[in-house]
């Protein structure tokens, strides 16, 4: 299983997010079976991979543009990421919404492509809004996002992925997908695409994370559901709770 923190735009400054990683660091250390990986605010990364560097919890970005350099003010390259972070989440409904991430540019697709020749392993996000998952509609949105966002790749390259299935409506708002449905959605709308895009195996290896106001309380129930393996955890994760998290995860 993977659970991975997403710190937003949270304990940004280098003390906050240094005195976060030492309550969380010994902790989670301790927890055998299970991949950790925190994704704070680009600023403090290069601190935080310094004090990592012997840890067995490994970084990620919460974003990156797709060419390795050029006239993109404010954005972050793929290069600069290479050597400070493992992973980079890709394709957040927050990035979204303010723009620089789209399926129908090509975009995110391209963001994907440039993350794996820079070794980052994407943590690909994809969800339904509230208004089309009351219109039934999330298994075509979500398969539509993923298959856009994976497209052209290679099966091989396709299992090094990481997809979280996080609905719109559940993103910060205290309430999360049933475990059940997720279970559902992920089953039929990201491995089910997968595996008719590619192949049964290809389906089977990459691995699949809930997220949306997952907690403490509900974690080992969404563990519990067969295509679910793992966590894309926002507000939980910037406590020392987080230890307990994901040690429900591995028992």
């Amino acid at each position: 299983p993977l659970i991975a923190a997403n710190w937003k735009m949270n304990a940004g400054t280098v003390d906050e997010a240094l005195t976060l990683v030492r309550a969380l660091r010994s902790g989670l250390s301790r927890l055998a079976g299970v991949n950790v990986v925190l994704c704070p605010p680009f600023t403090v990364l290069a601190s935080l991979a310094e004090v990592l560097r012997q840890s067995s919890i490994a970084l990620g970005a919460q974003n990156m543009h797709w060419e390795p350099r050029g006239a993109f003010t404010g954005e972050i390259a793929p290069t600069m990421l290479a050597g400070l972070c493992r992973y980079v989440i890709l394709g957040h409904s927050e990035r979204r919404a303010l723009g620089g991430t789209s399926d129908d540019d090509g975009a995110l697709n391209r963001k994907v492509r440039a993350a794996l020749a820079q070794d980052l392993t994407p943590i690909l996000c994809a969800g339904e809004s509230a208004r089309e998952h009351e219109e039934a509609d999330t298994e075509r949105v979500v398969s539509t996002q993923v298959l856009a966002a994976l497209d052209g790749l290679r099966s091989d390259q396709v299992a090094t992925c990481v997809i979280a299935y996080e609905p719109i409506w559940a993103i910060g708002t205290g309430h999360s997908a049933t475990p059940t449905l997720a279970n559902r959605t992920i089953g039929l709308a990201i491995r089910r695409s997968v595996a008719t895009q590619w192949d049964e195996r290809t389906a089977e290896s990459v691995r699949v994370l809930y997220g949306g106001s997952v907690t403490t309380d509900n974690i080992a129930s969404f563990m519990a559901m067969p295509e679910i393996d793992g966590a894309l955890v926002g507000g939980a994760s910037l406590s020392p709770e987080f230890v307990a998290l994901v040690g429900k995860v591995v028992g």
